[in-house]
């Protein structure tokens, strides 16, 4: 599952003791001991390397600059704490003043930028085949949904992930991996970019994926306390904004789940609409909600309500009443049917079920995240070596487990994650925000209608908080109809964002 990253111990040598007088006592011999300074492991990373491009979009060729580097992060001494890797992608010619600049980055935590760089909006895309499983054989190509047309791209991958490294390894679980550090992280390196290339009165975005909807908006409340940027607008995609409604027995979790299981099995059965997964969605909220939030119907009423939550869901009334309609996607009998495995990230795409009887011991692996998804990493660490002249013998960390199972998920002593609060203050505070929420139908891991549900109950700034929902799974923009209305909805919050306000 994961890329190993290759650890390379450079030793320092002792010099010479000098001379001393004849009368001076010997000093004690010194220590043979090999140690590892803190530049020492940042220089195996290379120099910046800067790279000419164009791409056709639309008929129209963009020529454009890539950035392949690093940005050195130190402490209030002043010594190195880490070197945060980054692609920035600027159009050539464009005014710095108002030509927009967008910050990415995906989730996990533990996840580097590939995802989104090579799948949404960079200037090349990974194409899979027909079979959308087959991760051997995906391409590179170039993007004809690229976001390049309407803003200036920065893609960073934080502490552990990708190329960024920290300076002393033992560090990094206090120094970067937490939700706190890791946003005054990314603000810093935001801030810093900004300055270093003169775009601080540029219009502003950050955007995140997945974990990064919570990144994306704690990074942009870290960039007003502690650097004084102010952001013109927020991307999310498939973000995970309420931990209690992803990853608990709350009612509301089981509601928000039962619209994206409607929506794959009408997808599956080739006969999806927006207007059929609303209707689930009203159910679920409303006399699903109310059935499993009391007591469990007994009779005819409990065979009344699992024949129907079976029929809305595609599954097997035995596997529904085995569940007593709490469908928890992750249940082997939800996931595997017909000796098929559905994916949790998304729920219409399935392989061969390794274990079709059941699992023993161990959870069903997942043909995404487990399966073809890797095949972003070993296409960016060619793309990058190969395209953007950024050459290393250090492995790229696509998803690194050590960082994820190290994060400290608390904020305020309290371990329950919420934007909710700091999302409210934003918009509150910046009456110039504007919000784009991308989720895809078949998404059970952050299922779209948590964040419907959400956004529905915003006290401020509902007007400024647009949600869109296209086909497709937590990797919405696998799918290239789904990743070219991505890119319009985004350009059009984007262009309407960064215009002045009218006077």
């Amino acid at each position: 599952m994961i890329h190993p990253v290759a650890r390379v111990v450079l030793a320092s040598f002792l010099a010479a003791a000098p001379a001393f007088a004849a009368d001076a006592p010997a000093p004690p011999p010194k220590s043979e001991a090999k140690t590892e300074t803190p530049d020492a492991r940042l220089a195996l990373l290379p120099a910046d390397s800067v790279t000419h491009h164009s791409i056709t979009v639309r008929g129209t060729k963009l020529a454009y600059t890539a950035t392949a580097g690093t940005m050195k992060m130190r402490d209030e001494k002043g010594e190195p704490t880490a070197s945060i890797f980054y692609v920035a992608y600027t159009l050539d010619g464009a005014p710095r003043g108002s030509r927009p600049v967008s910050f990415f980055f995906n989730g996990g935590p533990g996840a580097g930028s590939a995802y989104l760089q090579l799948g949404a909006a960079g200037p090349k895309v990974l194409n899979f085949p027909a079979q959308e499983t087959d991760g051997a054989h995906a391409t590179l190509v170039d993007n004809e949904s690229t976001w390049l047309p309407f803003t200036d791209m920065v893609f960073i991958d934080p502490v552990g992930t990708g190329y960024s490294l920290a300076a002393k390894p033992d560090d990094a679980p206090k120094l970067f991996w937490g939700v706190h550090q890791d946003a005054e992280t990314l603000a810093k390196t935001i801030a810093l970019w900004l300055t270093r290339n003169g775009r601080t009165a540029s219009p502003k975005f950050v955007v995140g994926e997945s974990y990064g909807g919570i990144r994306s908006v704690k990074v942009a409340r870290a960039l007003e306390h502690s650097q004084s940027v102010i952001l013109n607008g927020i991307v999310m995609v498939s973000p995970l904004l309420e931990e209690q409604y992803f990853f608990s027995d709350d009612p509301l979790t089981y509601a928000f789940t039962l619209p994206t299981l409607a929506a794959a099995a009408l997808e599956r059965d080739h006969k999806f609409s927006a207007e059929a997964v609303d209707a689930a969605y009203a159910y679920a909220l409303g006399p699903y909600l109310t059935t499993i939030a009391g007591r469990p119907p007994e009779g005819d009423a409990a065979t009344d309500f699992y024949q129907h939550v079976a029929t809305i869901t595609g599954l097997p009334d035995w596997v529904v009443r085995k569940e007593r309609g709490l469908l928890h996607p992750d249940a082997h009998d939800v996931r595997s049917q017909k000796g098929r495995l559905y994916s949790l990230y998304e729920m219409s795409l399935s392989i061969a079920d390794p274990s079709p009887e059941g699992v023993d011991g161990e959870e069903s692996p997942d043909p995404l995240l487990e399966g073809y998804g890797h095949a972003y990493g070993g296409a960016f660490a060619g793309y990058a070596a190969d395209t953007l002249g950024f050459k290393t013998e250090l492995t790229y960390r696509l998803l690194d487990e050590e960082v994820n199972r190290k994060w400290d998920w608390r904020e305020g002593g309290h371990h329950v994650l919420s934007t909710s609060s700091d999302l409210k203050k934003l918009l509150a505070l910046n009456p110039s925000l504007r919000v784009l929420i991308a989720h895809g139908y078949f998404d059970t891991v952050c299922p779209f209608s948590a964040t419907r549900w959400l956004v529905t109950h915003l006290p401020v700034g509902q007007d400024r908080v647009t949600l869109k929902v296209y086909p497709g799974g937590h990797m919405l923009y696998t799918r290239p109809t789904s990743r070219a209305a991505l890119a319009s909805d985004v350009g059009q919050m984007v262009s309407s964002a960064a215009a002045p306000p009218a006077p």
